[in-house]
């Protein structure tokens, strides 16, 4: 048994929860953050998955959204609060994300990140997407380019293995409820 695990849960997102997704948005994103509306909006899209991650002791320190169009899934945004980074929480709702694909049968994901995001173009080459495209003054706030990241079919054996050694690691590291 392994010591000093966090444990995180991780739950659908209600409208309980915006304030804190606000509060993360600002401090994540500055002025150019996404409104309470805009969350309140996206938790009653029937095409959207939102979830909120929490400590034990019920501190919000995380959210992470996407969408499910048909077989494809769109990570819409993950942020971590600043003070609970680099504690494998992305990581976390990551793979609550791709679950939740393998249980509605979505087989490919794919996402925008800011090509200055080092840190998070690394997290998800290590969950199996790849670049394929750069969408050009994407980010309105600084006109920054986006890198458009995909996986290949989530239910094919490559992808599948990769997975599978990933959460393992994942999972000695972080208890997910």
């Amino acid at each position: 048994m392994q010591t000093n695990v966090d444990t995180v849960i991780i739950n659908k997102m209600t409208s309980d929860d915006v304030d804190g997704v606000i509060s993360i948005e600002q401090a994540a994103y500055g002025d150019h953050h996404w409104s309470r509306e805009s969350f309140l909006s996206e938790i009653n899209n029937e095409l959207a998955r939102y979830y909120s991650l929490h400590t034990p002791e019920g501190e919000m320190v995380g959210y992470a959204g996407c969408w499910h169009i048909l077989e494809e899934a769109h990570i819409t945004t993950i942020a971590i609060a600043p003070d609970f980074r680099r504690r494998k929480y992305a990581e976390a709702l990551l793979k609550r994300i791709i679950d939740d694909c393998y249980k509605e049968k979505i087989k490919y994901i794919t996402l925008e990140v800011r090509v200055s995001n080092e840190p998070a173009i690394k997290l998800y080459t290590k969950y199996g997407f790849s670049s394929f495209g750069v969408r050009k003054g994407y980010y309105q706030d600084n006109n920054e380019d986006a890198l458009i990241m995909w996986t290949k079919n989530i239910f094919f054996d490559e992808f599948k293995e990769q997975y599978t050694k990933t959460i393992a690691d994942l999972e000695g590291k972080i208890n997910i409820q």
